[in-house]
This record gives C-alpha cells, structure tokens and sequence, in this order.
C-alpha cells in the first residue's frame, strides 16, 4: 500500500513537471480535414469503445505523447483499460501480480520478456495504469508461435495442445487477397517476379510471403481478440470501459490489421485510431486524401 502510494505521488509529480516539457505535436482531424487542438481530440476519443495508439517504437516524443493521452484520458472517465502489443498473452499473470503489487518489478520483469526500451517508453504506461487501478493486458501472440508459422505454416497451430491453443486467437480470418495482404506485401518489398524466374522460384517466394503474412495476421487476430475480451469482461455489470491499445501503427493504419479484427468481434461500438507521425518539420502538415485514411486522427510531432 506504501508502495502504491509513493507510485501515485511519484507520478503525480512528474506529471506537473512534464507540462511544460510537452512534446511539440500537431493533431490532424481526418474526418474535418482540419487541424485541432490536442484536448479537442482527447475529448472525442475518451467517448470511444475501444482506442488503437498506433506508433513508431522507437520515437521518444510518441512516447511521450501516449503518456499524455492516458492522461487525457483519466481526466474525462474513470473506466479504462490499457492494452500493449509489447506484453504476450503469455504473461499476464506475472503483469497482474505486479500490477496488484503482490509481485516486485524485477521479478515481474524476470517473468514477462519485456521489451528492450520498455524502461524508457512503455514503463511510463504501465505505472501510470497501475497508479489509475486500471487493468493492464497482454494483447499479444507469444513470439514463438507467430515464428513456427512464419516458418511452417499456419496449419502448424492445428498440432498445439489445448494449453497452448488459449494463448493465441480462434477464429482465424486471414485472407490474401484484400487490402491488408496488399499493403503487407508492399511494405515487404514483394515485387513481380522478374523476367525469366522459373516457376519454381516464384512459387516458393509466394509461399514465403504468405508465411510471413500468415504470422503477421496471426499476431493481429490475437490482439484484436485480446482487446474484444478485454472490453467484455470490463462491461460485465453494465459498465462501458474504454480499452486504448498501443501497438505499432501498421497494426492499425488504415483500421486496418489488428483495428479490423477488433471491430469485427465488437459490431456496433465505436473504435478510433490515432496514428503518431515522427516527421522532420511540423511547419507544413498537409496530408493527402490517402495518408488521412490512415487514422482518424493523425498526430505529428517532431524525430527528435
């Protein structure tokens, strides 16, 4: 309790200090075309069901302004939940036991295979929720099984045990011929064969890639199942909780990837995406018909 006091001190004030050390941002309103205020769209998507952040893992300032929109967040309801790409499915004993302070950091850290920068970027979220007694979930595929189907096939999932089946999605929905496919093989360089390949070659690199895409989709059908329970079990007795996911933006660009399998497990609620954009000059933001489909709010802020 003394811990879970001081965390809640500890962050209060650091909050206070970060205000005048905000990260420079320019929050773009895809549906209005216009340019907002950063309040303006935490008002908005603290309405929403279910929150994808999606992000650039390795940017300071979208990192820092996840923090600020939990933040947001918490000033305007009380209900949330926080799910991370960065935790597996595998793991969420040891992030409950740490989250209800039965467990310490080290030995939750010993357990859950966290990130490398997960001291820099994702433990300022997770201290935050926990000071909040918000729930903290584990959204992804162990690693291992996206691997083996990365390799093998997706059939490879048939041969798992029940143990095993519960810590990745059911009701697998991979198609290789819509959009997702489309933009996945584009952002893995997959080109028509060039003139002259055999058969042969252009057979195995067309397995090869759906392998890799049959991983990817994987990871997507765990993590929009994980956030679909999450919201479930958070509305059991009436309540309406907002579950905010972080994951890497093209598991959520477009509503797309994982935003699409979550929509699909919760027909009618209402899912926002918010895309955070690195770029060199925040001066001229104008994006194109095409870069606003990627999120309903696009949100630049400086690389460095």
């Amino acid at each position: 309790m003394i811990a879970r006091l001081a965390l809640v001190l500890v962050l209060g004030s650091a909050a206070l200090a970060a205000q005048s050390n905000d990260p420079p941002s320019r929050v773009f309103d895809s549906a209005h075309d216009a340019t907002i205020a950063l309040d303006a769209m935490l008002t908005d998507i603290a309405r929403a069901d279910v929150v994808f952040v999606g992000e650039e893992h390795e940017s300071a300032n979208t990192h820092r302004l996840e923090l600020m929109i939990l933040h947001g967040i918490a000033e305007r309801r009380k209900d949330a939940i926080v799910a991370l790409e960065m935790f597996e499915r595998d793991v969420q004993e040891p992030l409950d036991h740490f989250s209800m302070g039965h467990t310490s950091e080290e030995d939750f850290l010993a357990a859950s295979r966290p990130w490398s920068n997960y001291a820099t970027d994702y433990k300022p979220l997770v201290d935050f929720a926990i000071s909040k007694d918000w729930p903290v979930i584990a959204s992804n595929v162990p690693r291992r099984f996206a691997s083996e189907v990365a390799k093998t096939g997706i059939d490879v999932l048939k041969t798992k045990s029940p143990d095993e089946q519960k810590w990745f999605a059911h009701d697998l929905q991979c198609p290789i011929d819509d959009e997702y496919f489309k933009r996945f093989a584009d952002a893995m360089g997959d080109h028509p064969a060039a003139p002259g390949s055999d058969e042969a070659s252009i057979a195995a690199s067309r397995a090869s890639l759906e392998r890799t895409y049959f991983a990817q989709c994987l990871k997507d059908e765990t993590m929009g199942e994980s956030v679909a329970q999450a919201y479930a079990t958070g509305a059991i007795g009436g309540a309406s909780p907002i579950v905010v996911h972080f994951n890497g933006a093209f598991h959520s660009d477009f509503k797309l990837g994982t935003a699409a399998r979550a929509a699909r497990r919760l027909p009618g609620k209402r899912i926002v995406v918010v895309t955070v954009l690195p770029v060199d000059h925040l001066d001229q933001i104008a994006p194109n018909e095409n870069e606003r489909r990627r999120g309903d709010y696009l949100v630049y802020t400086t690389k460095h």
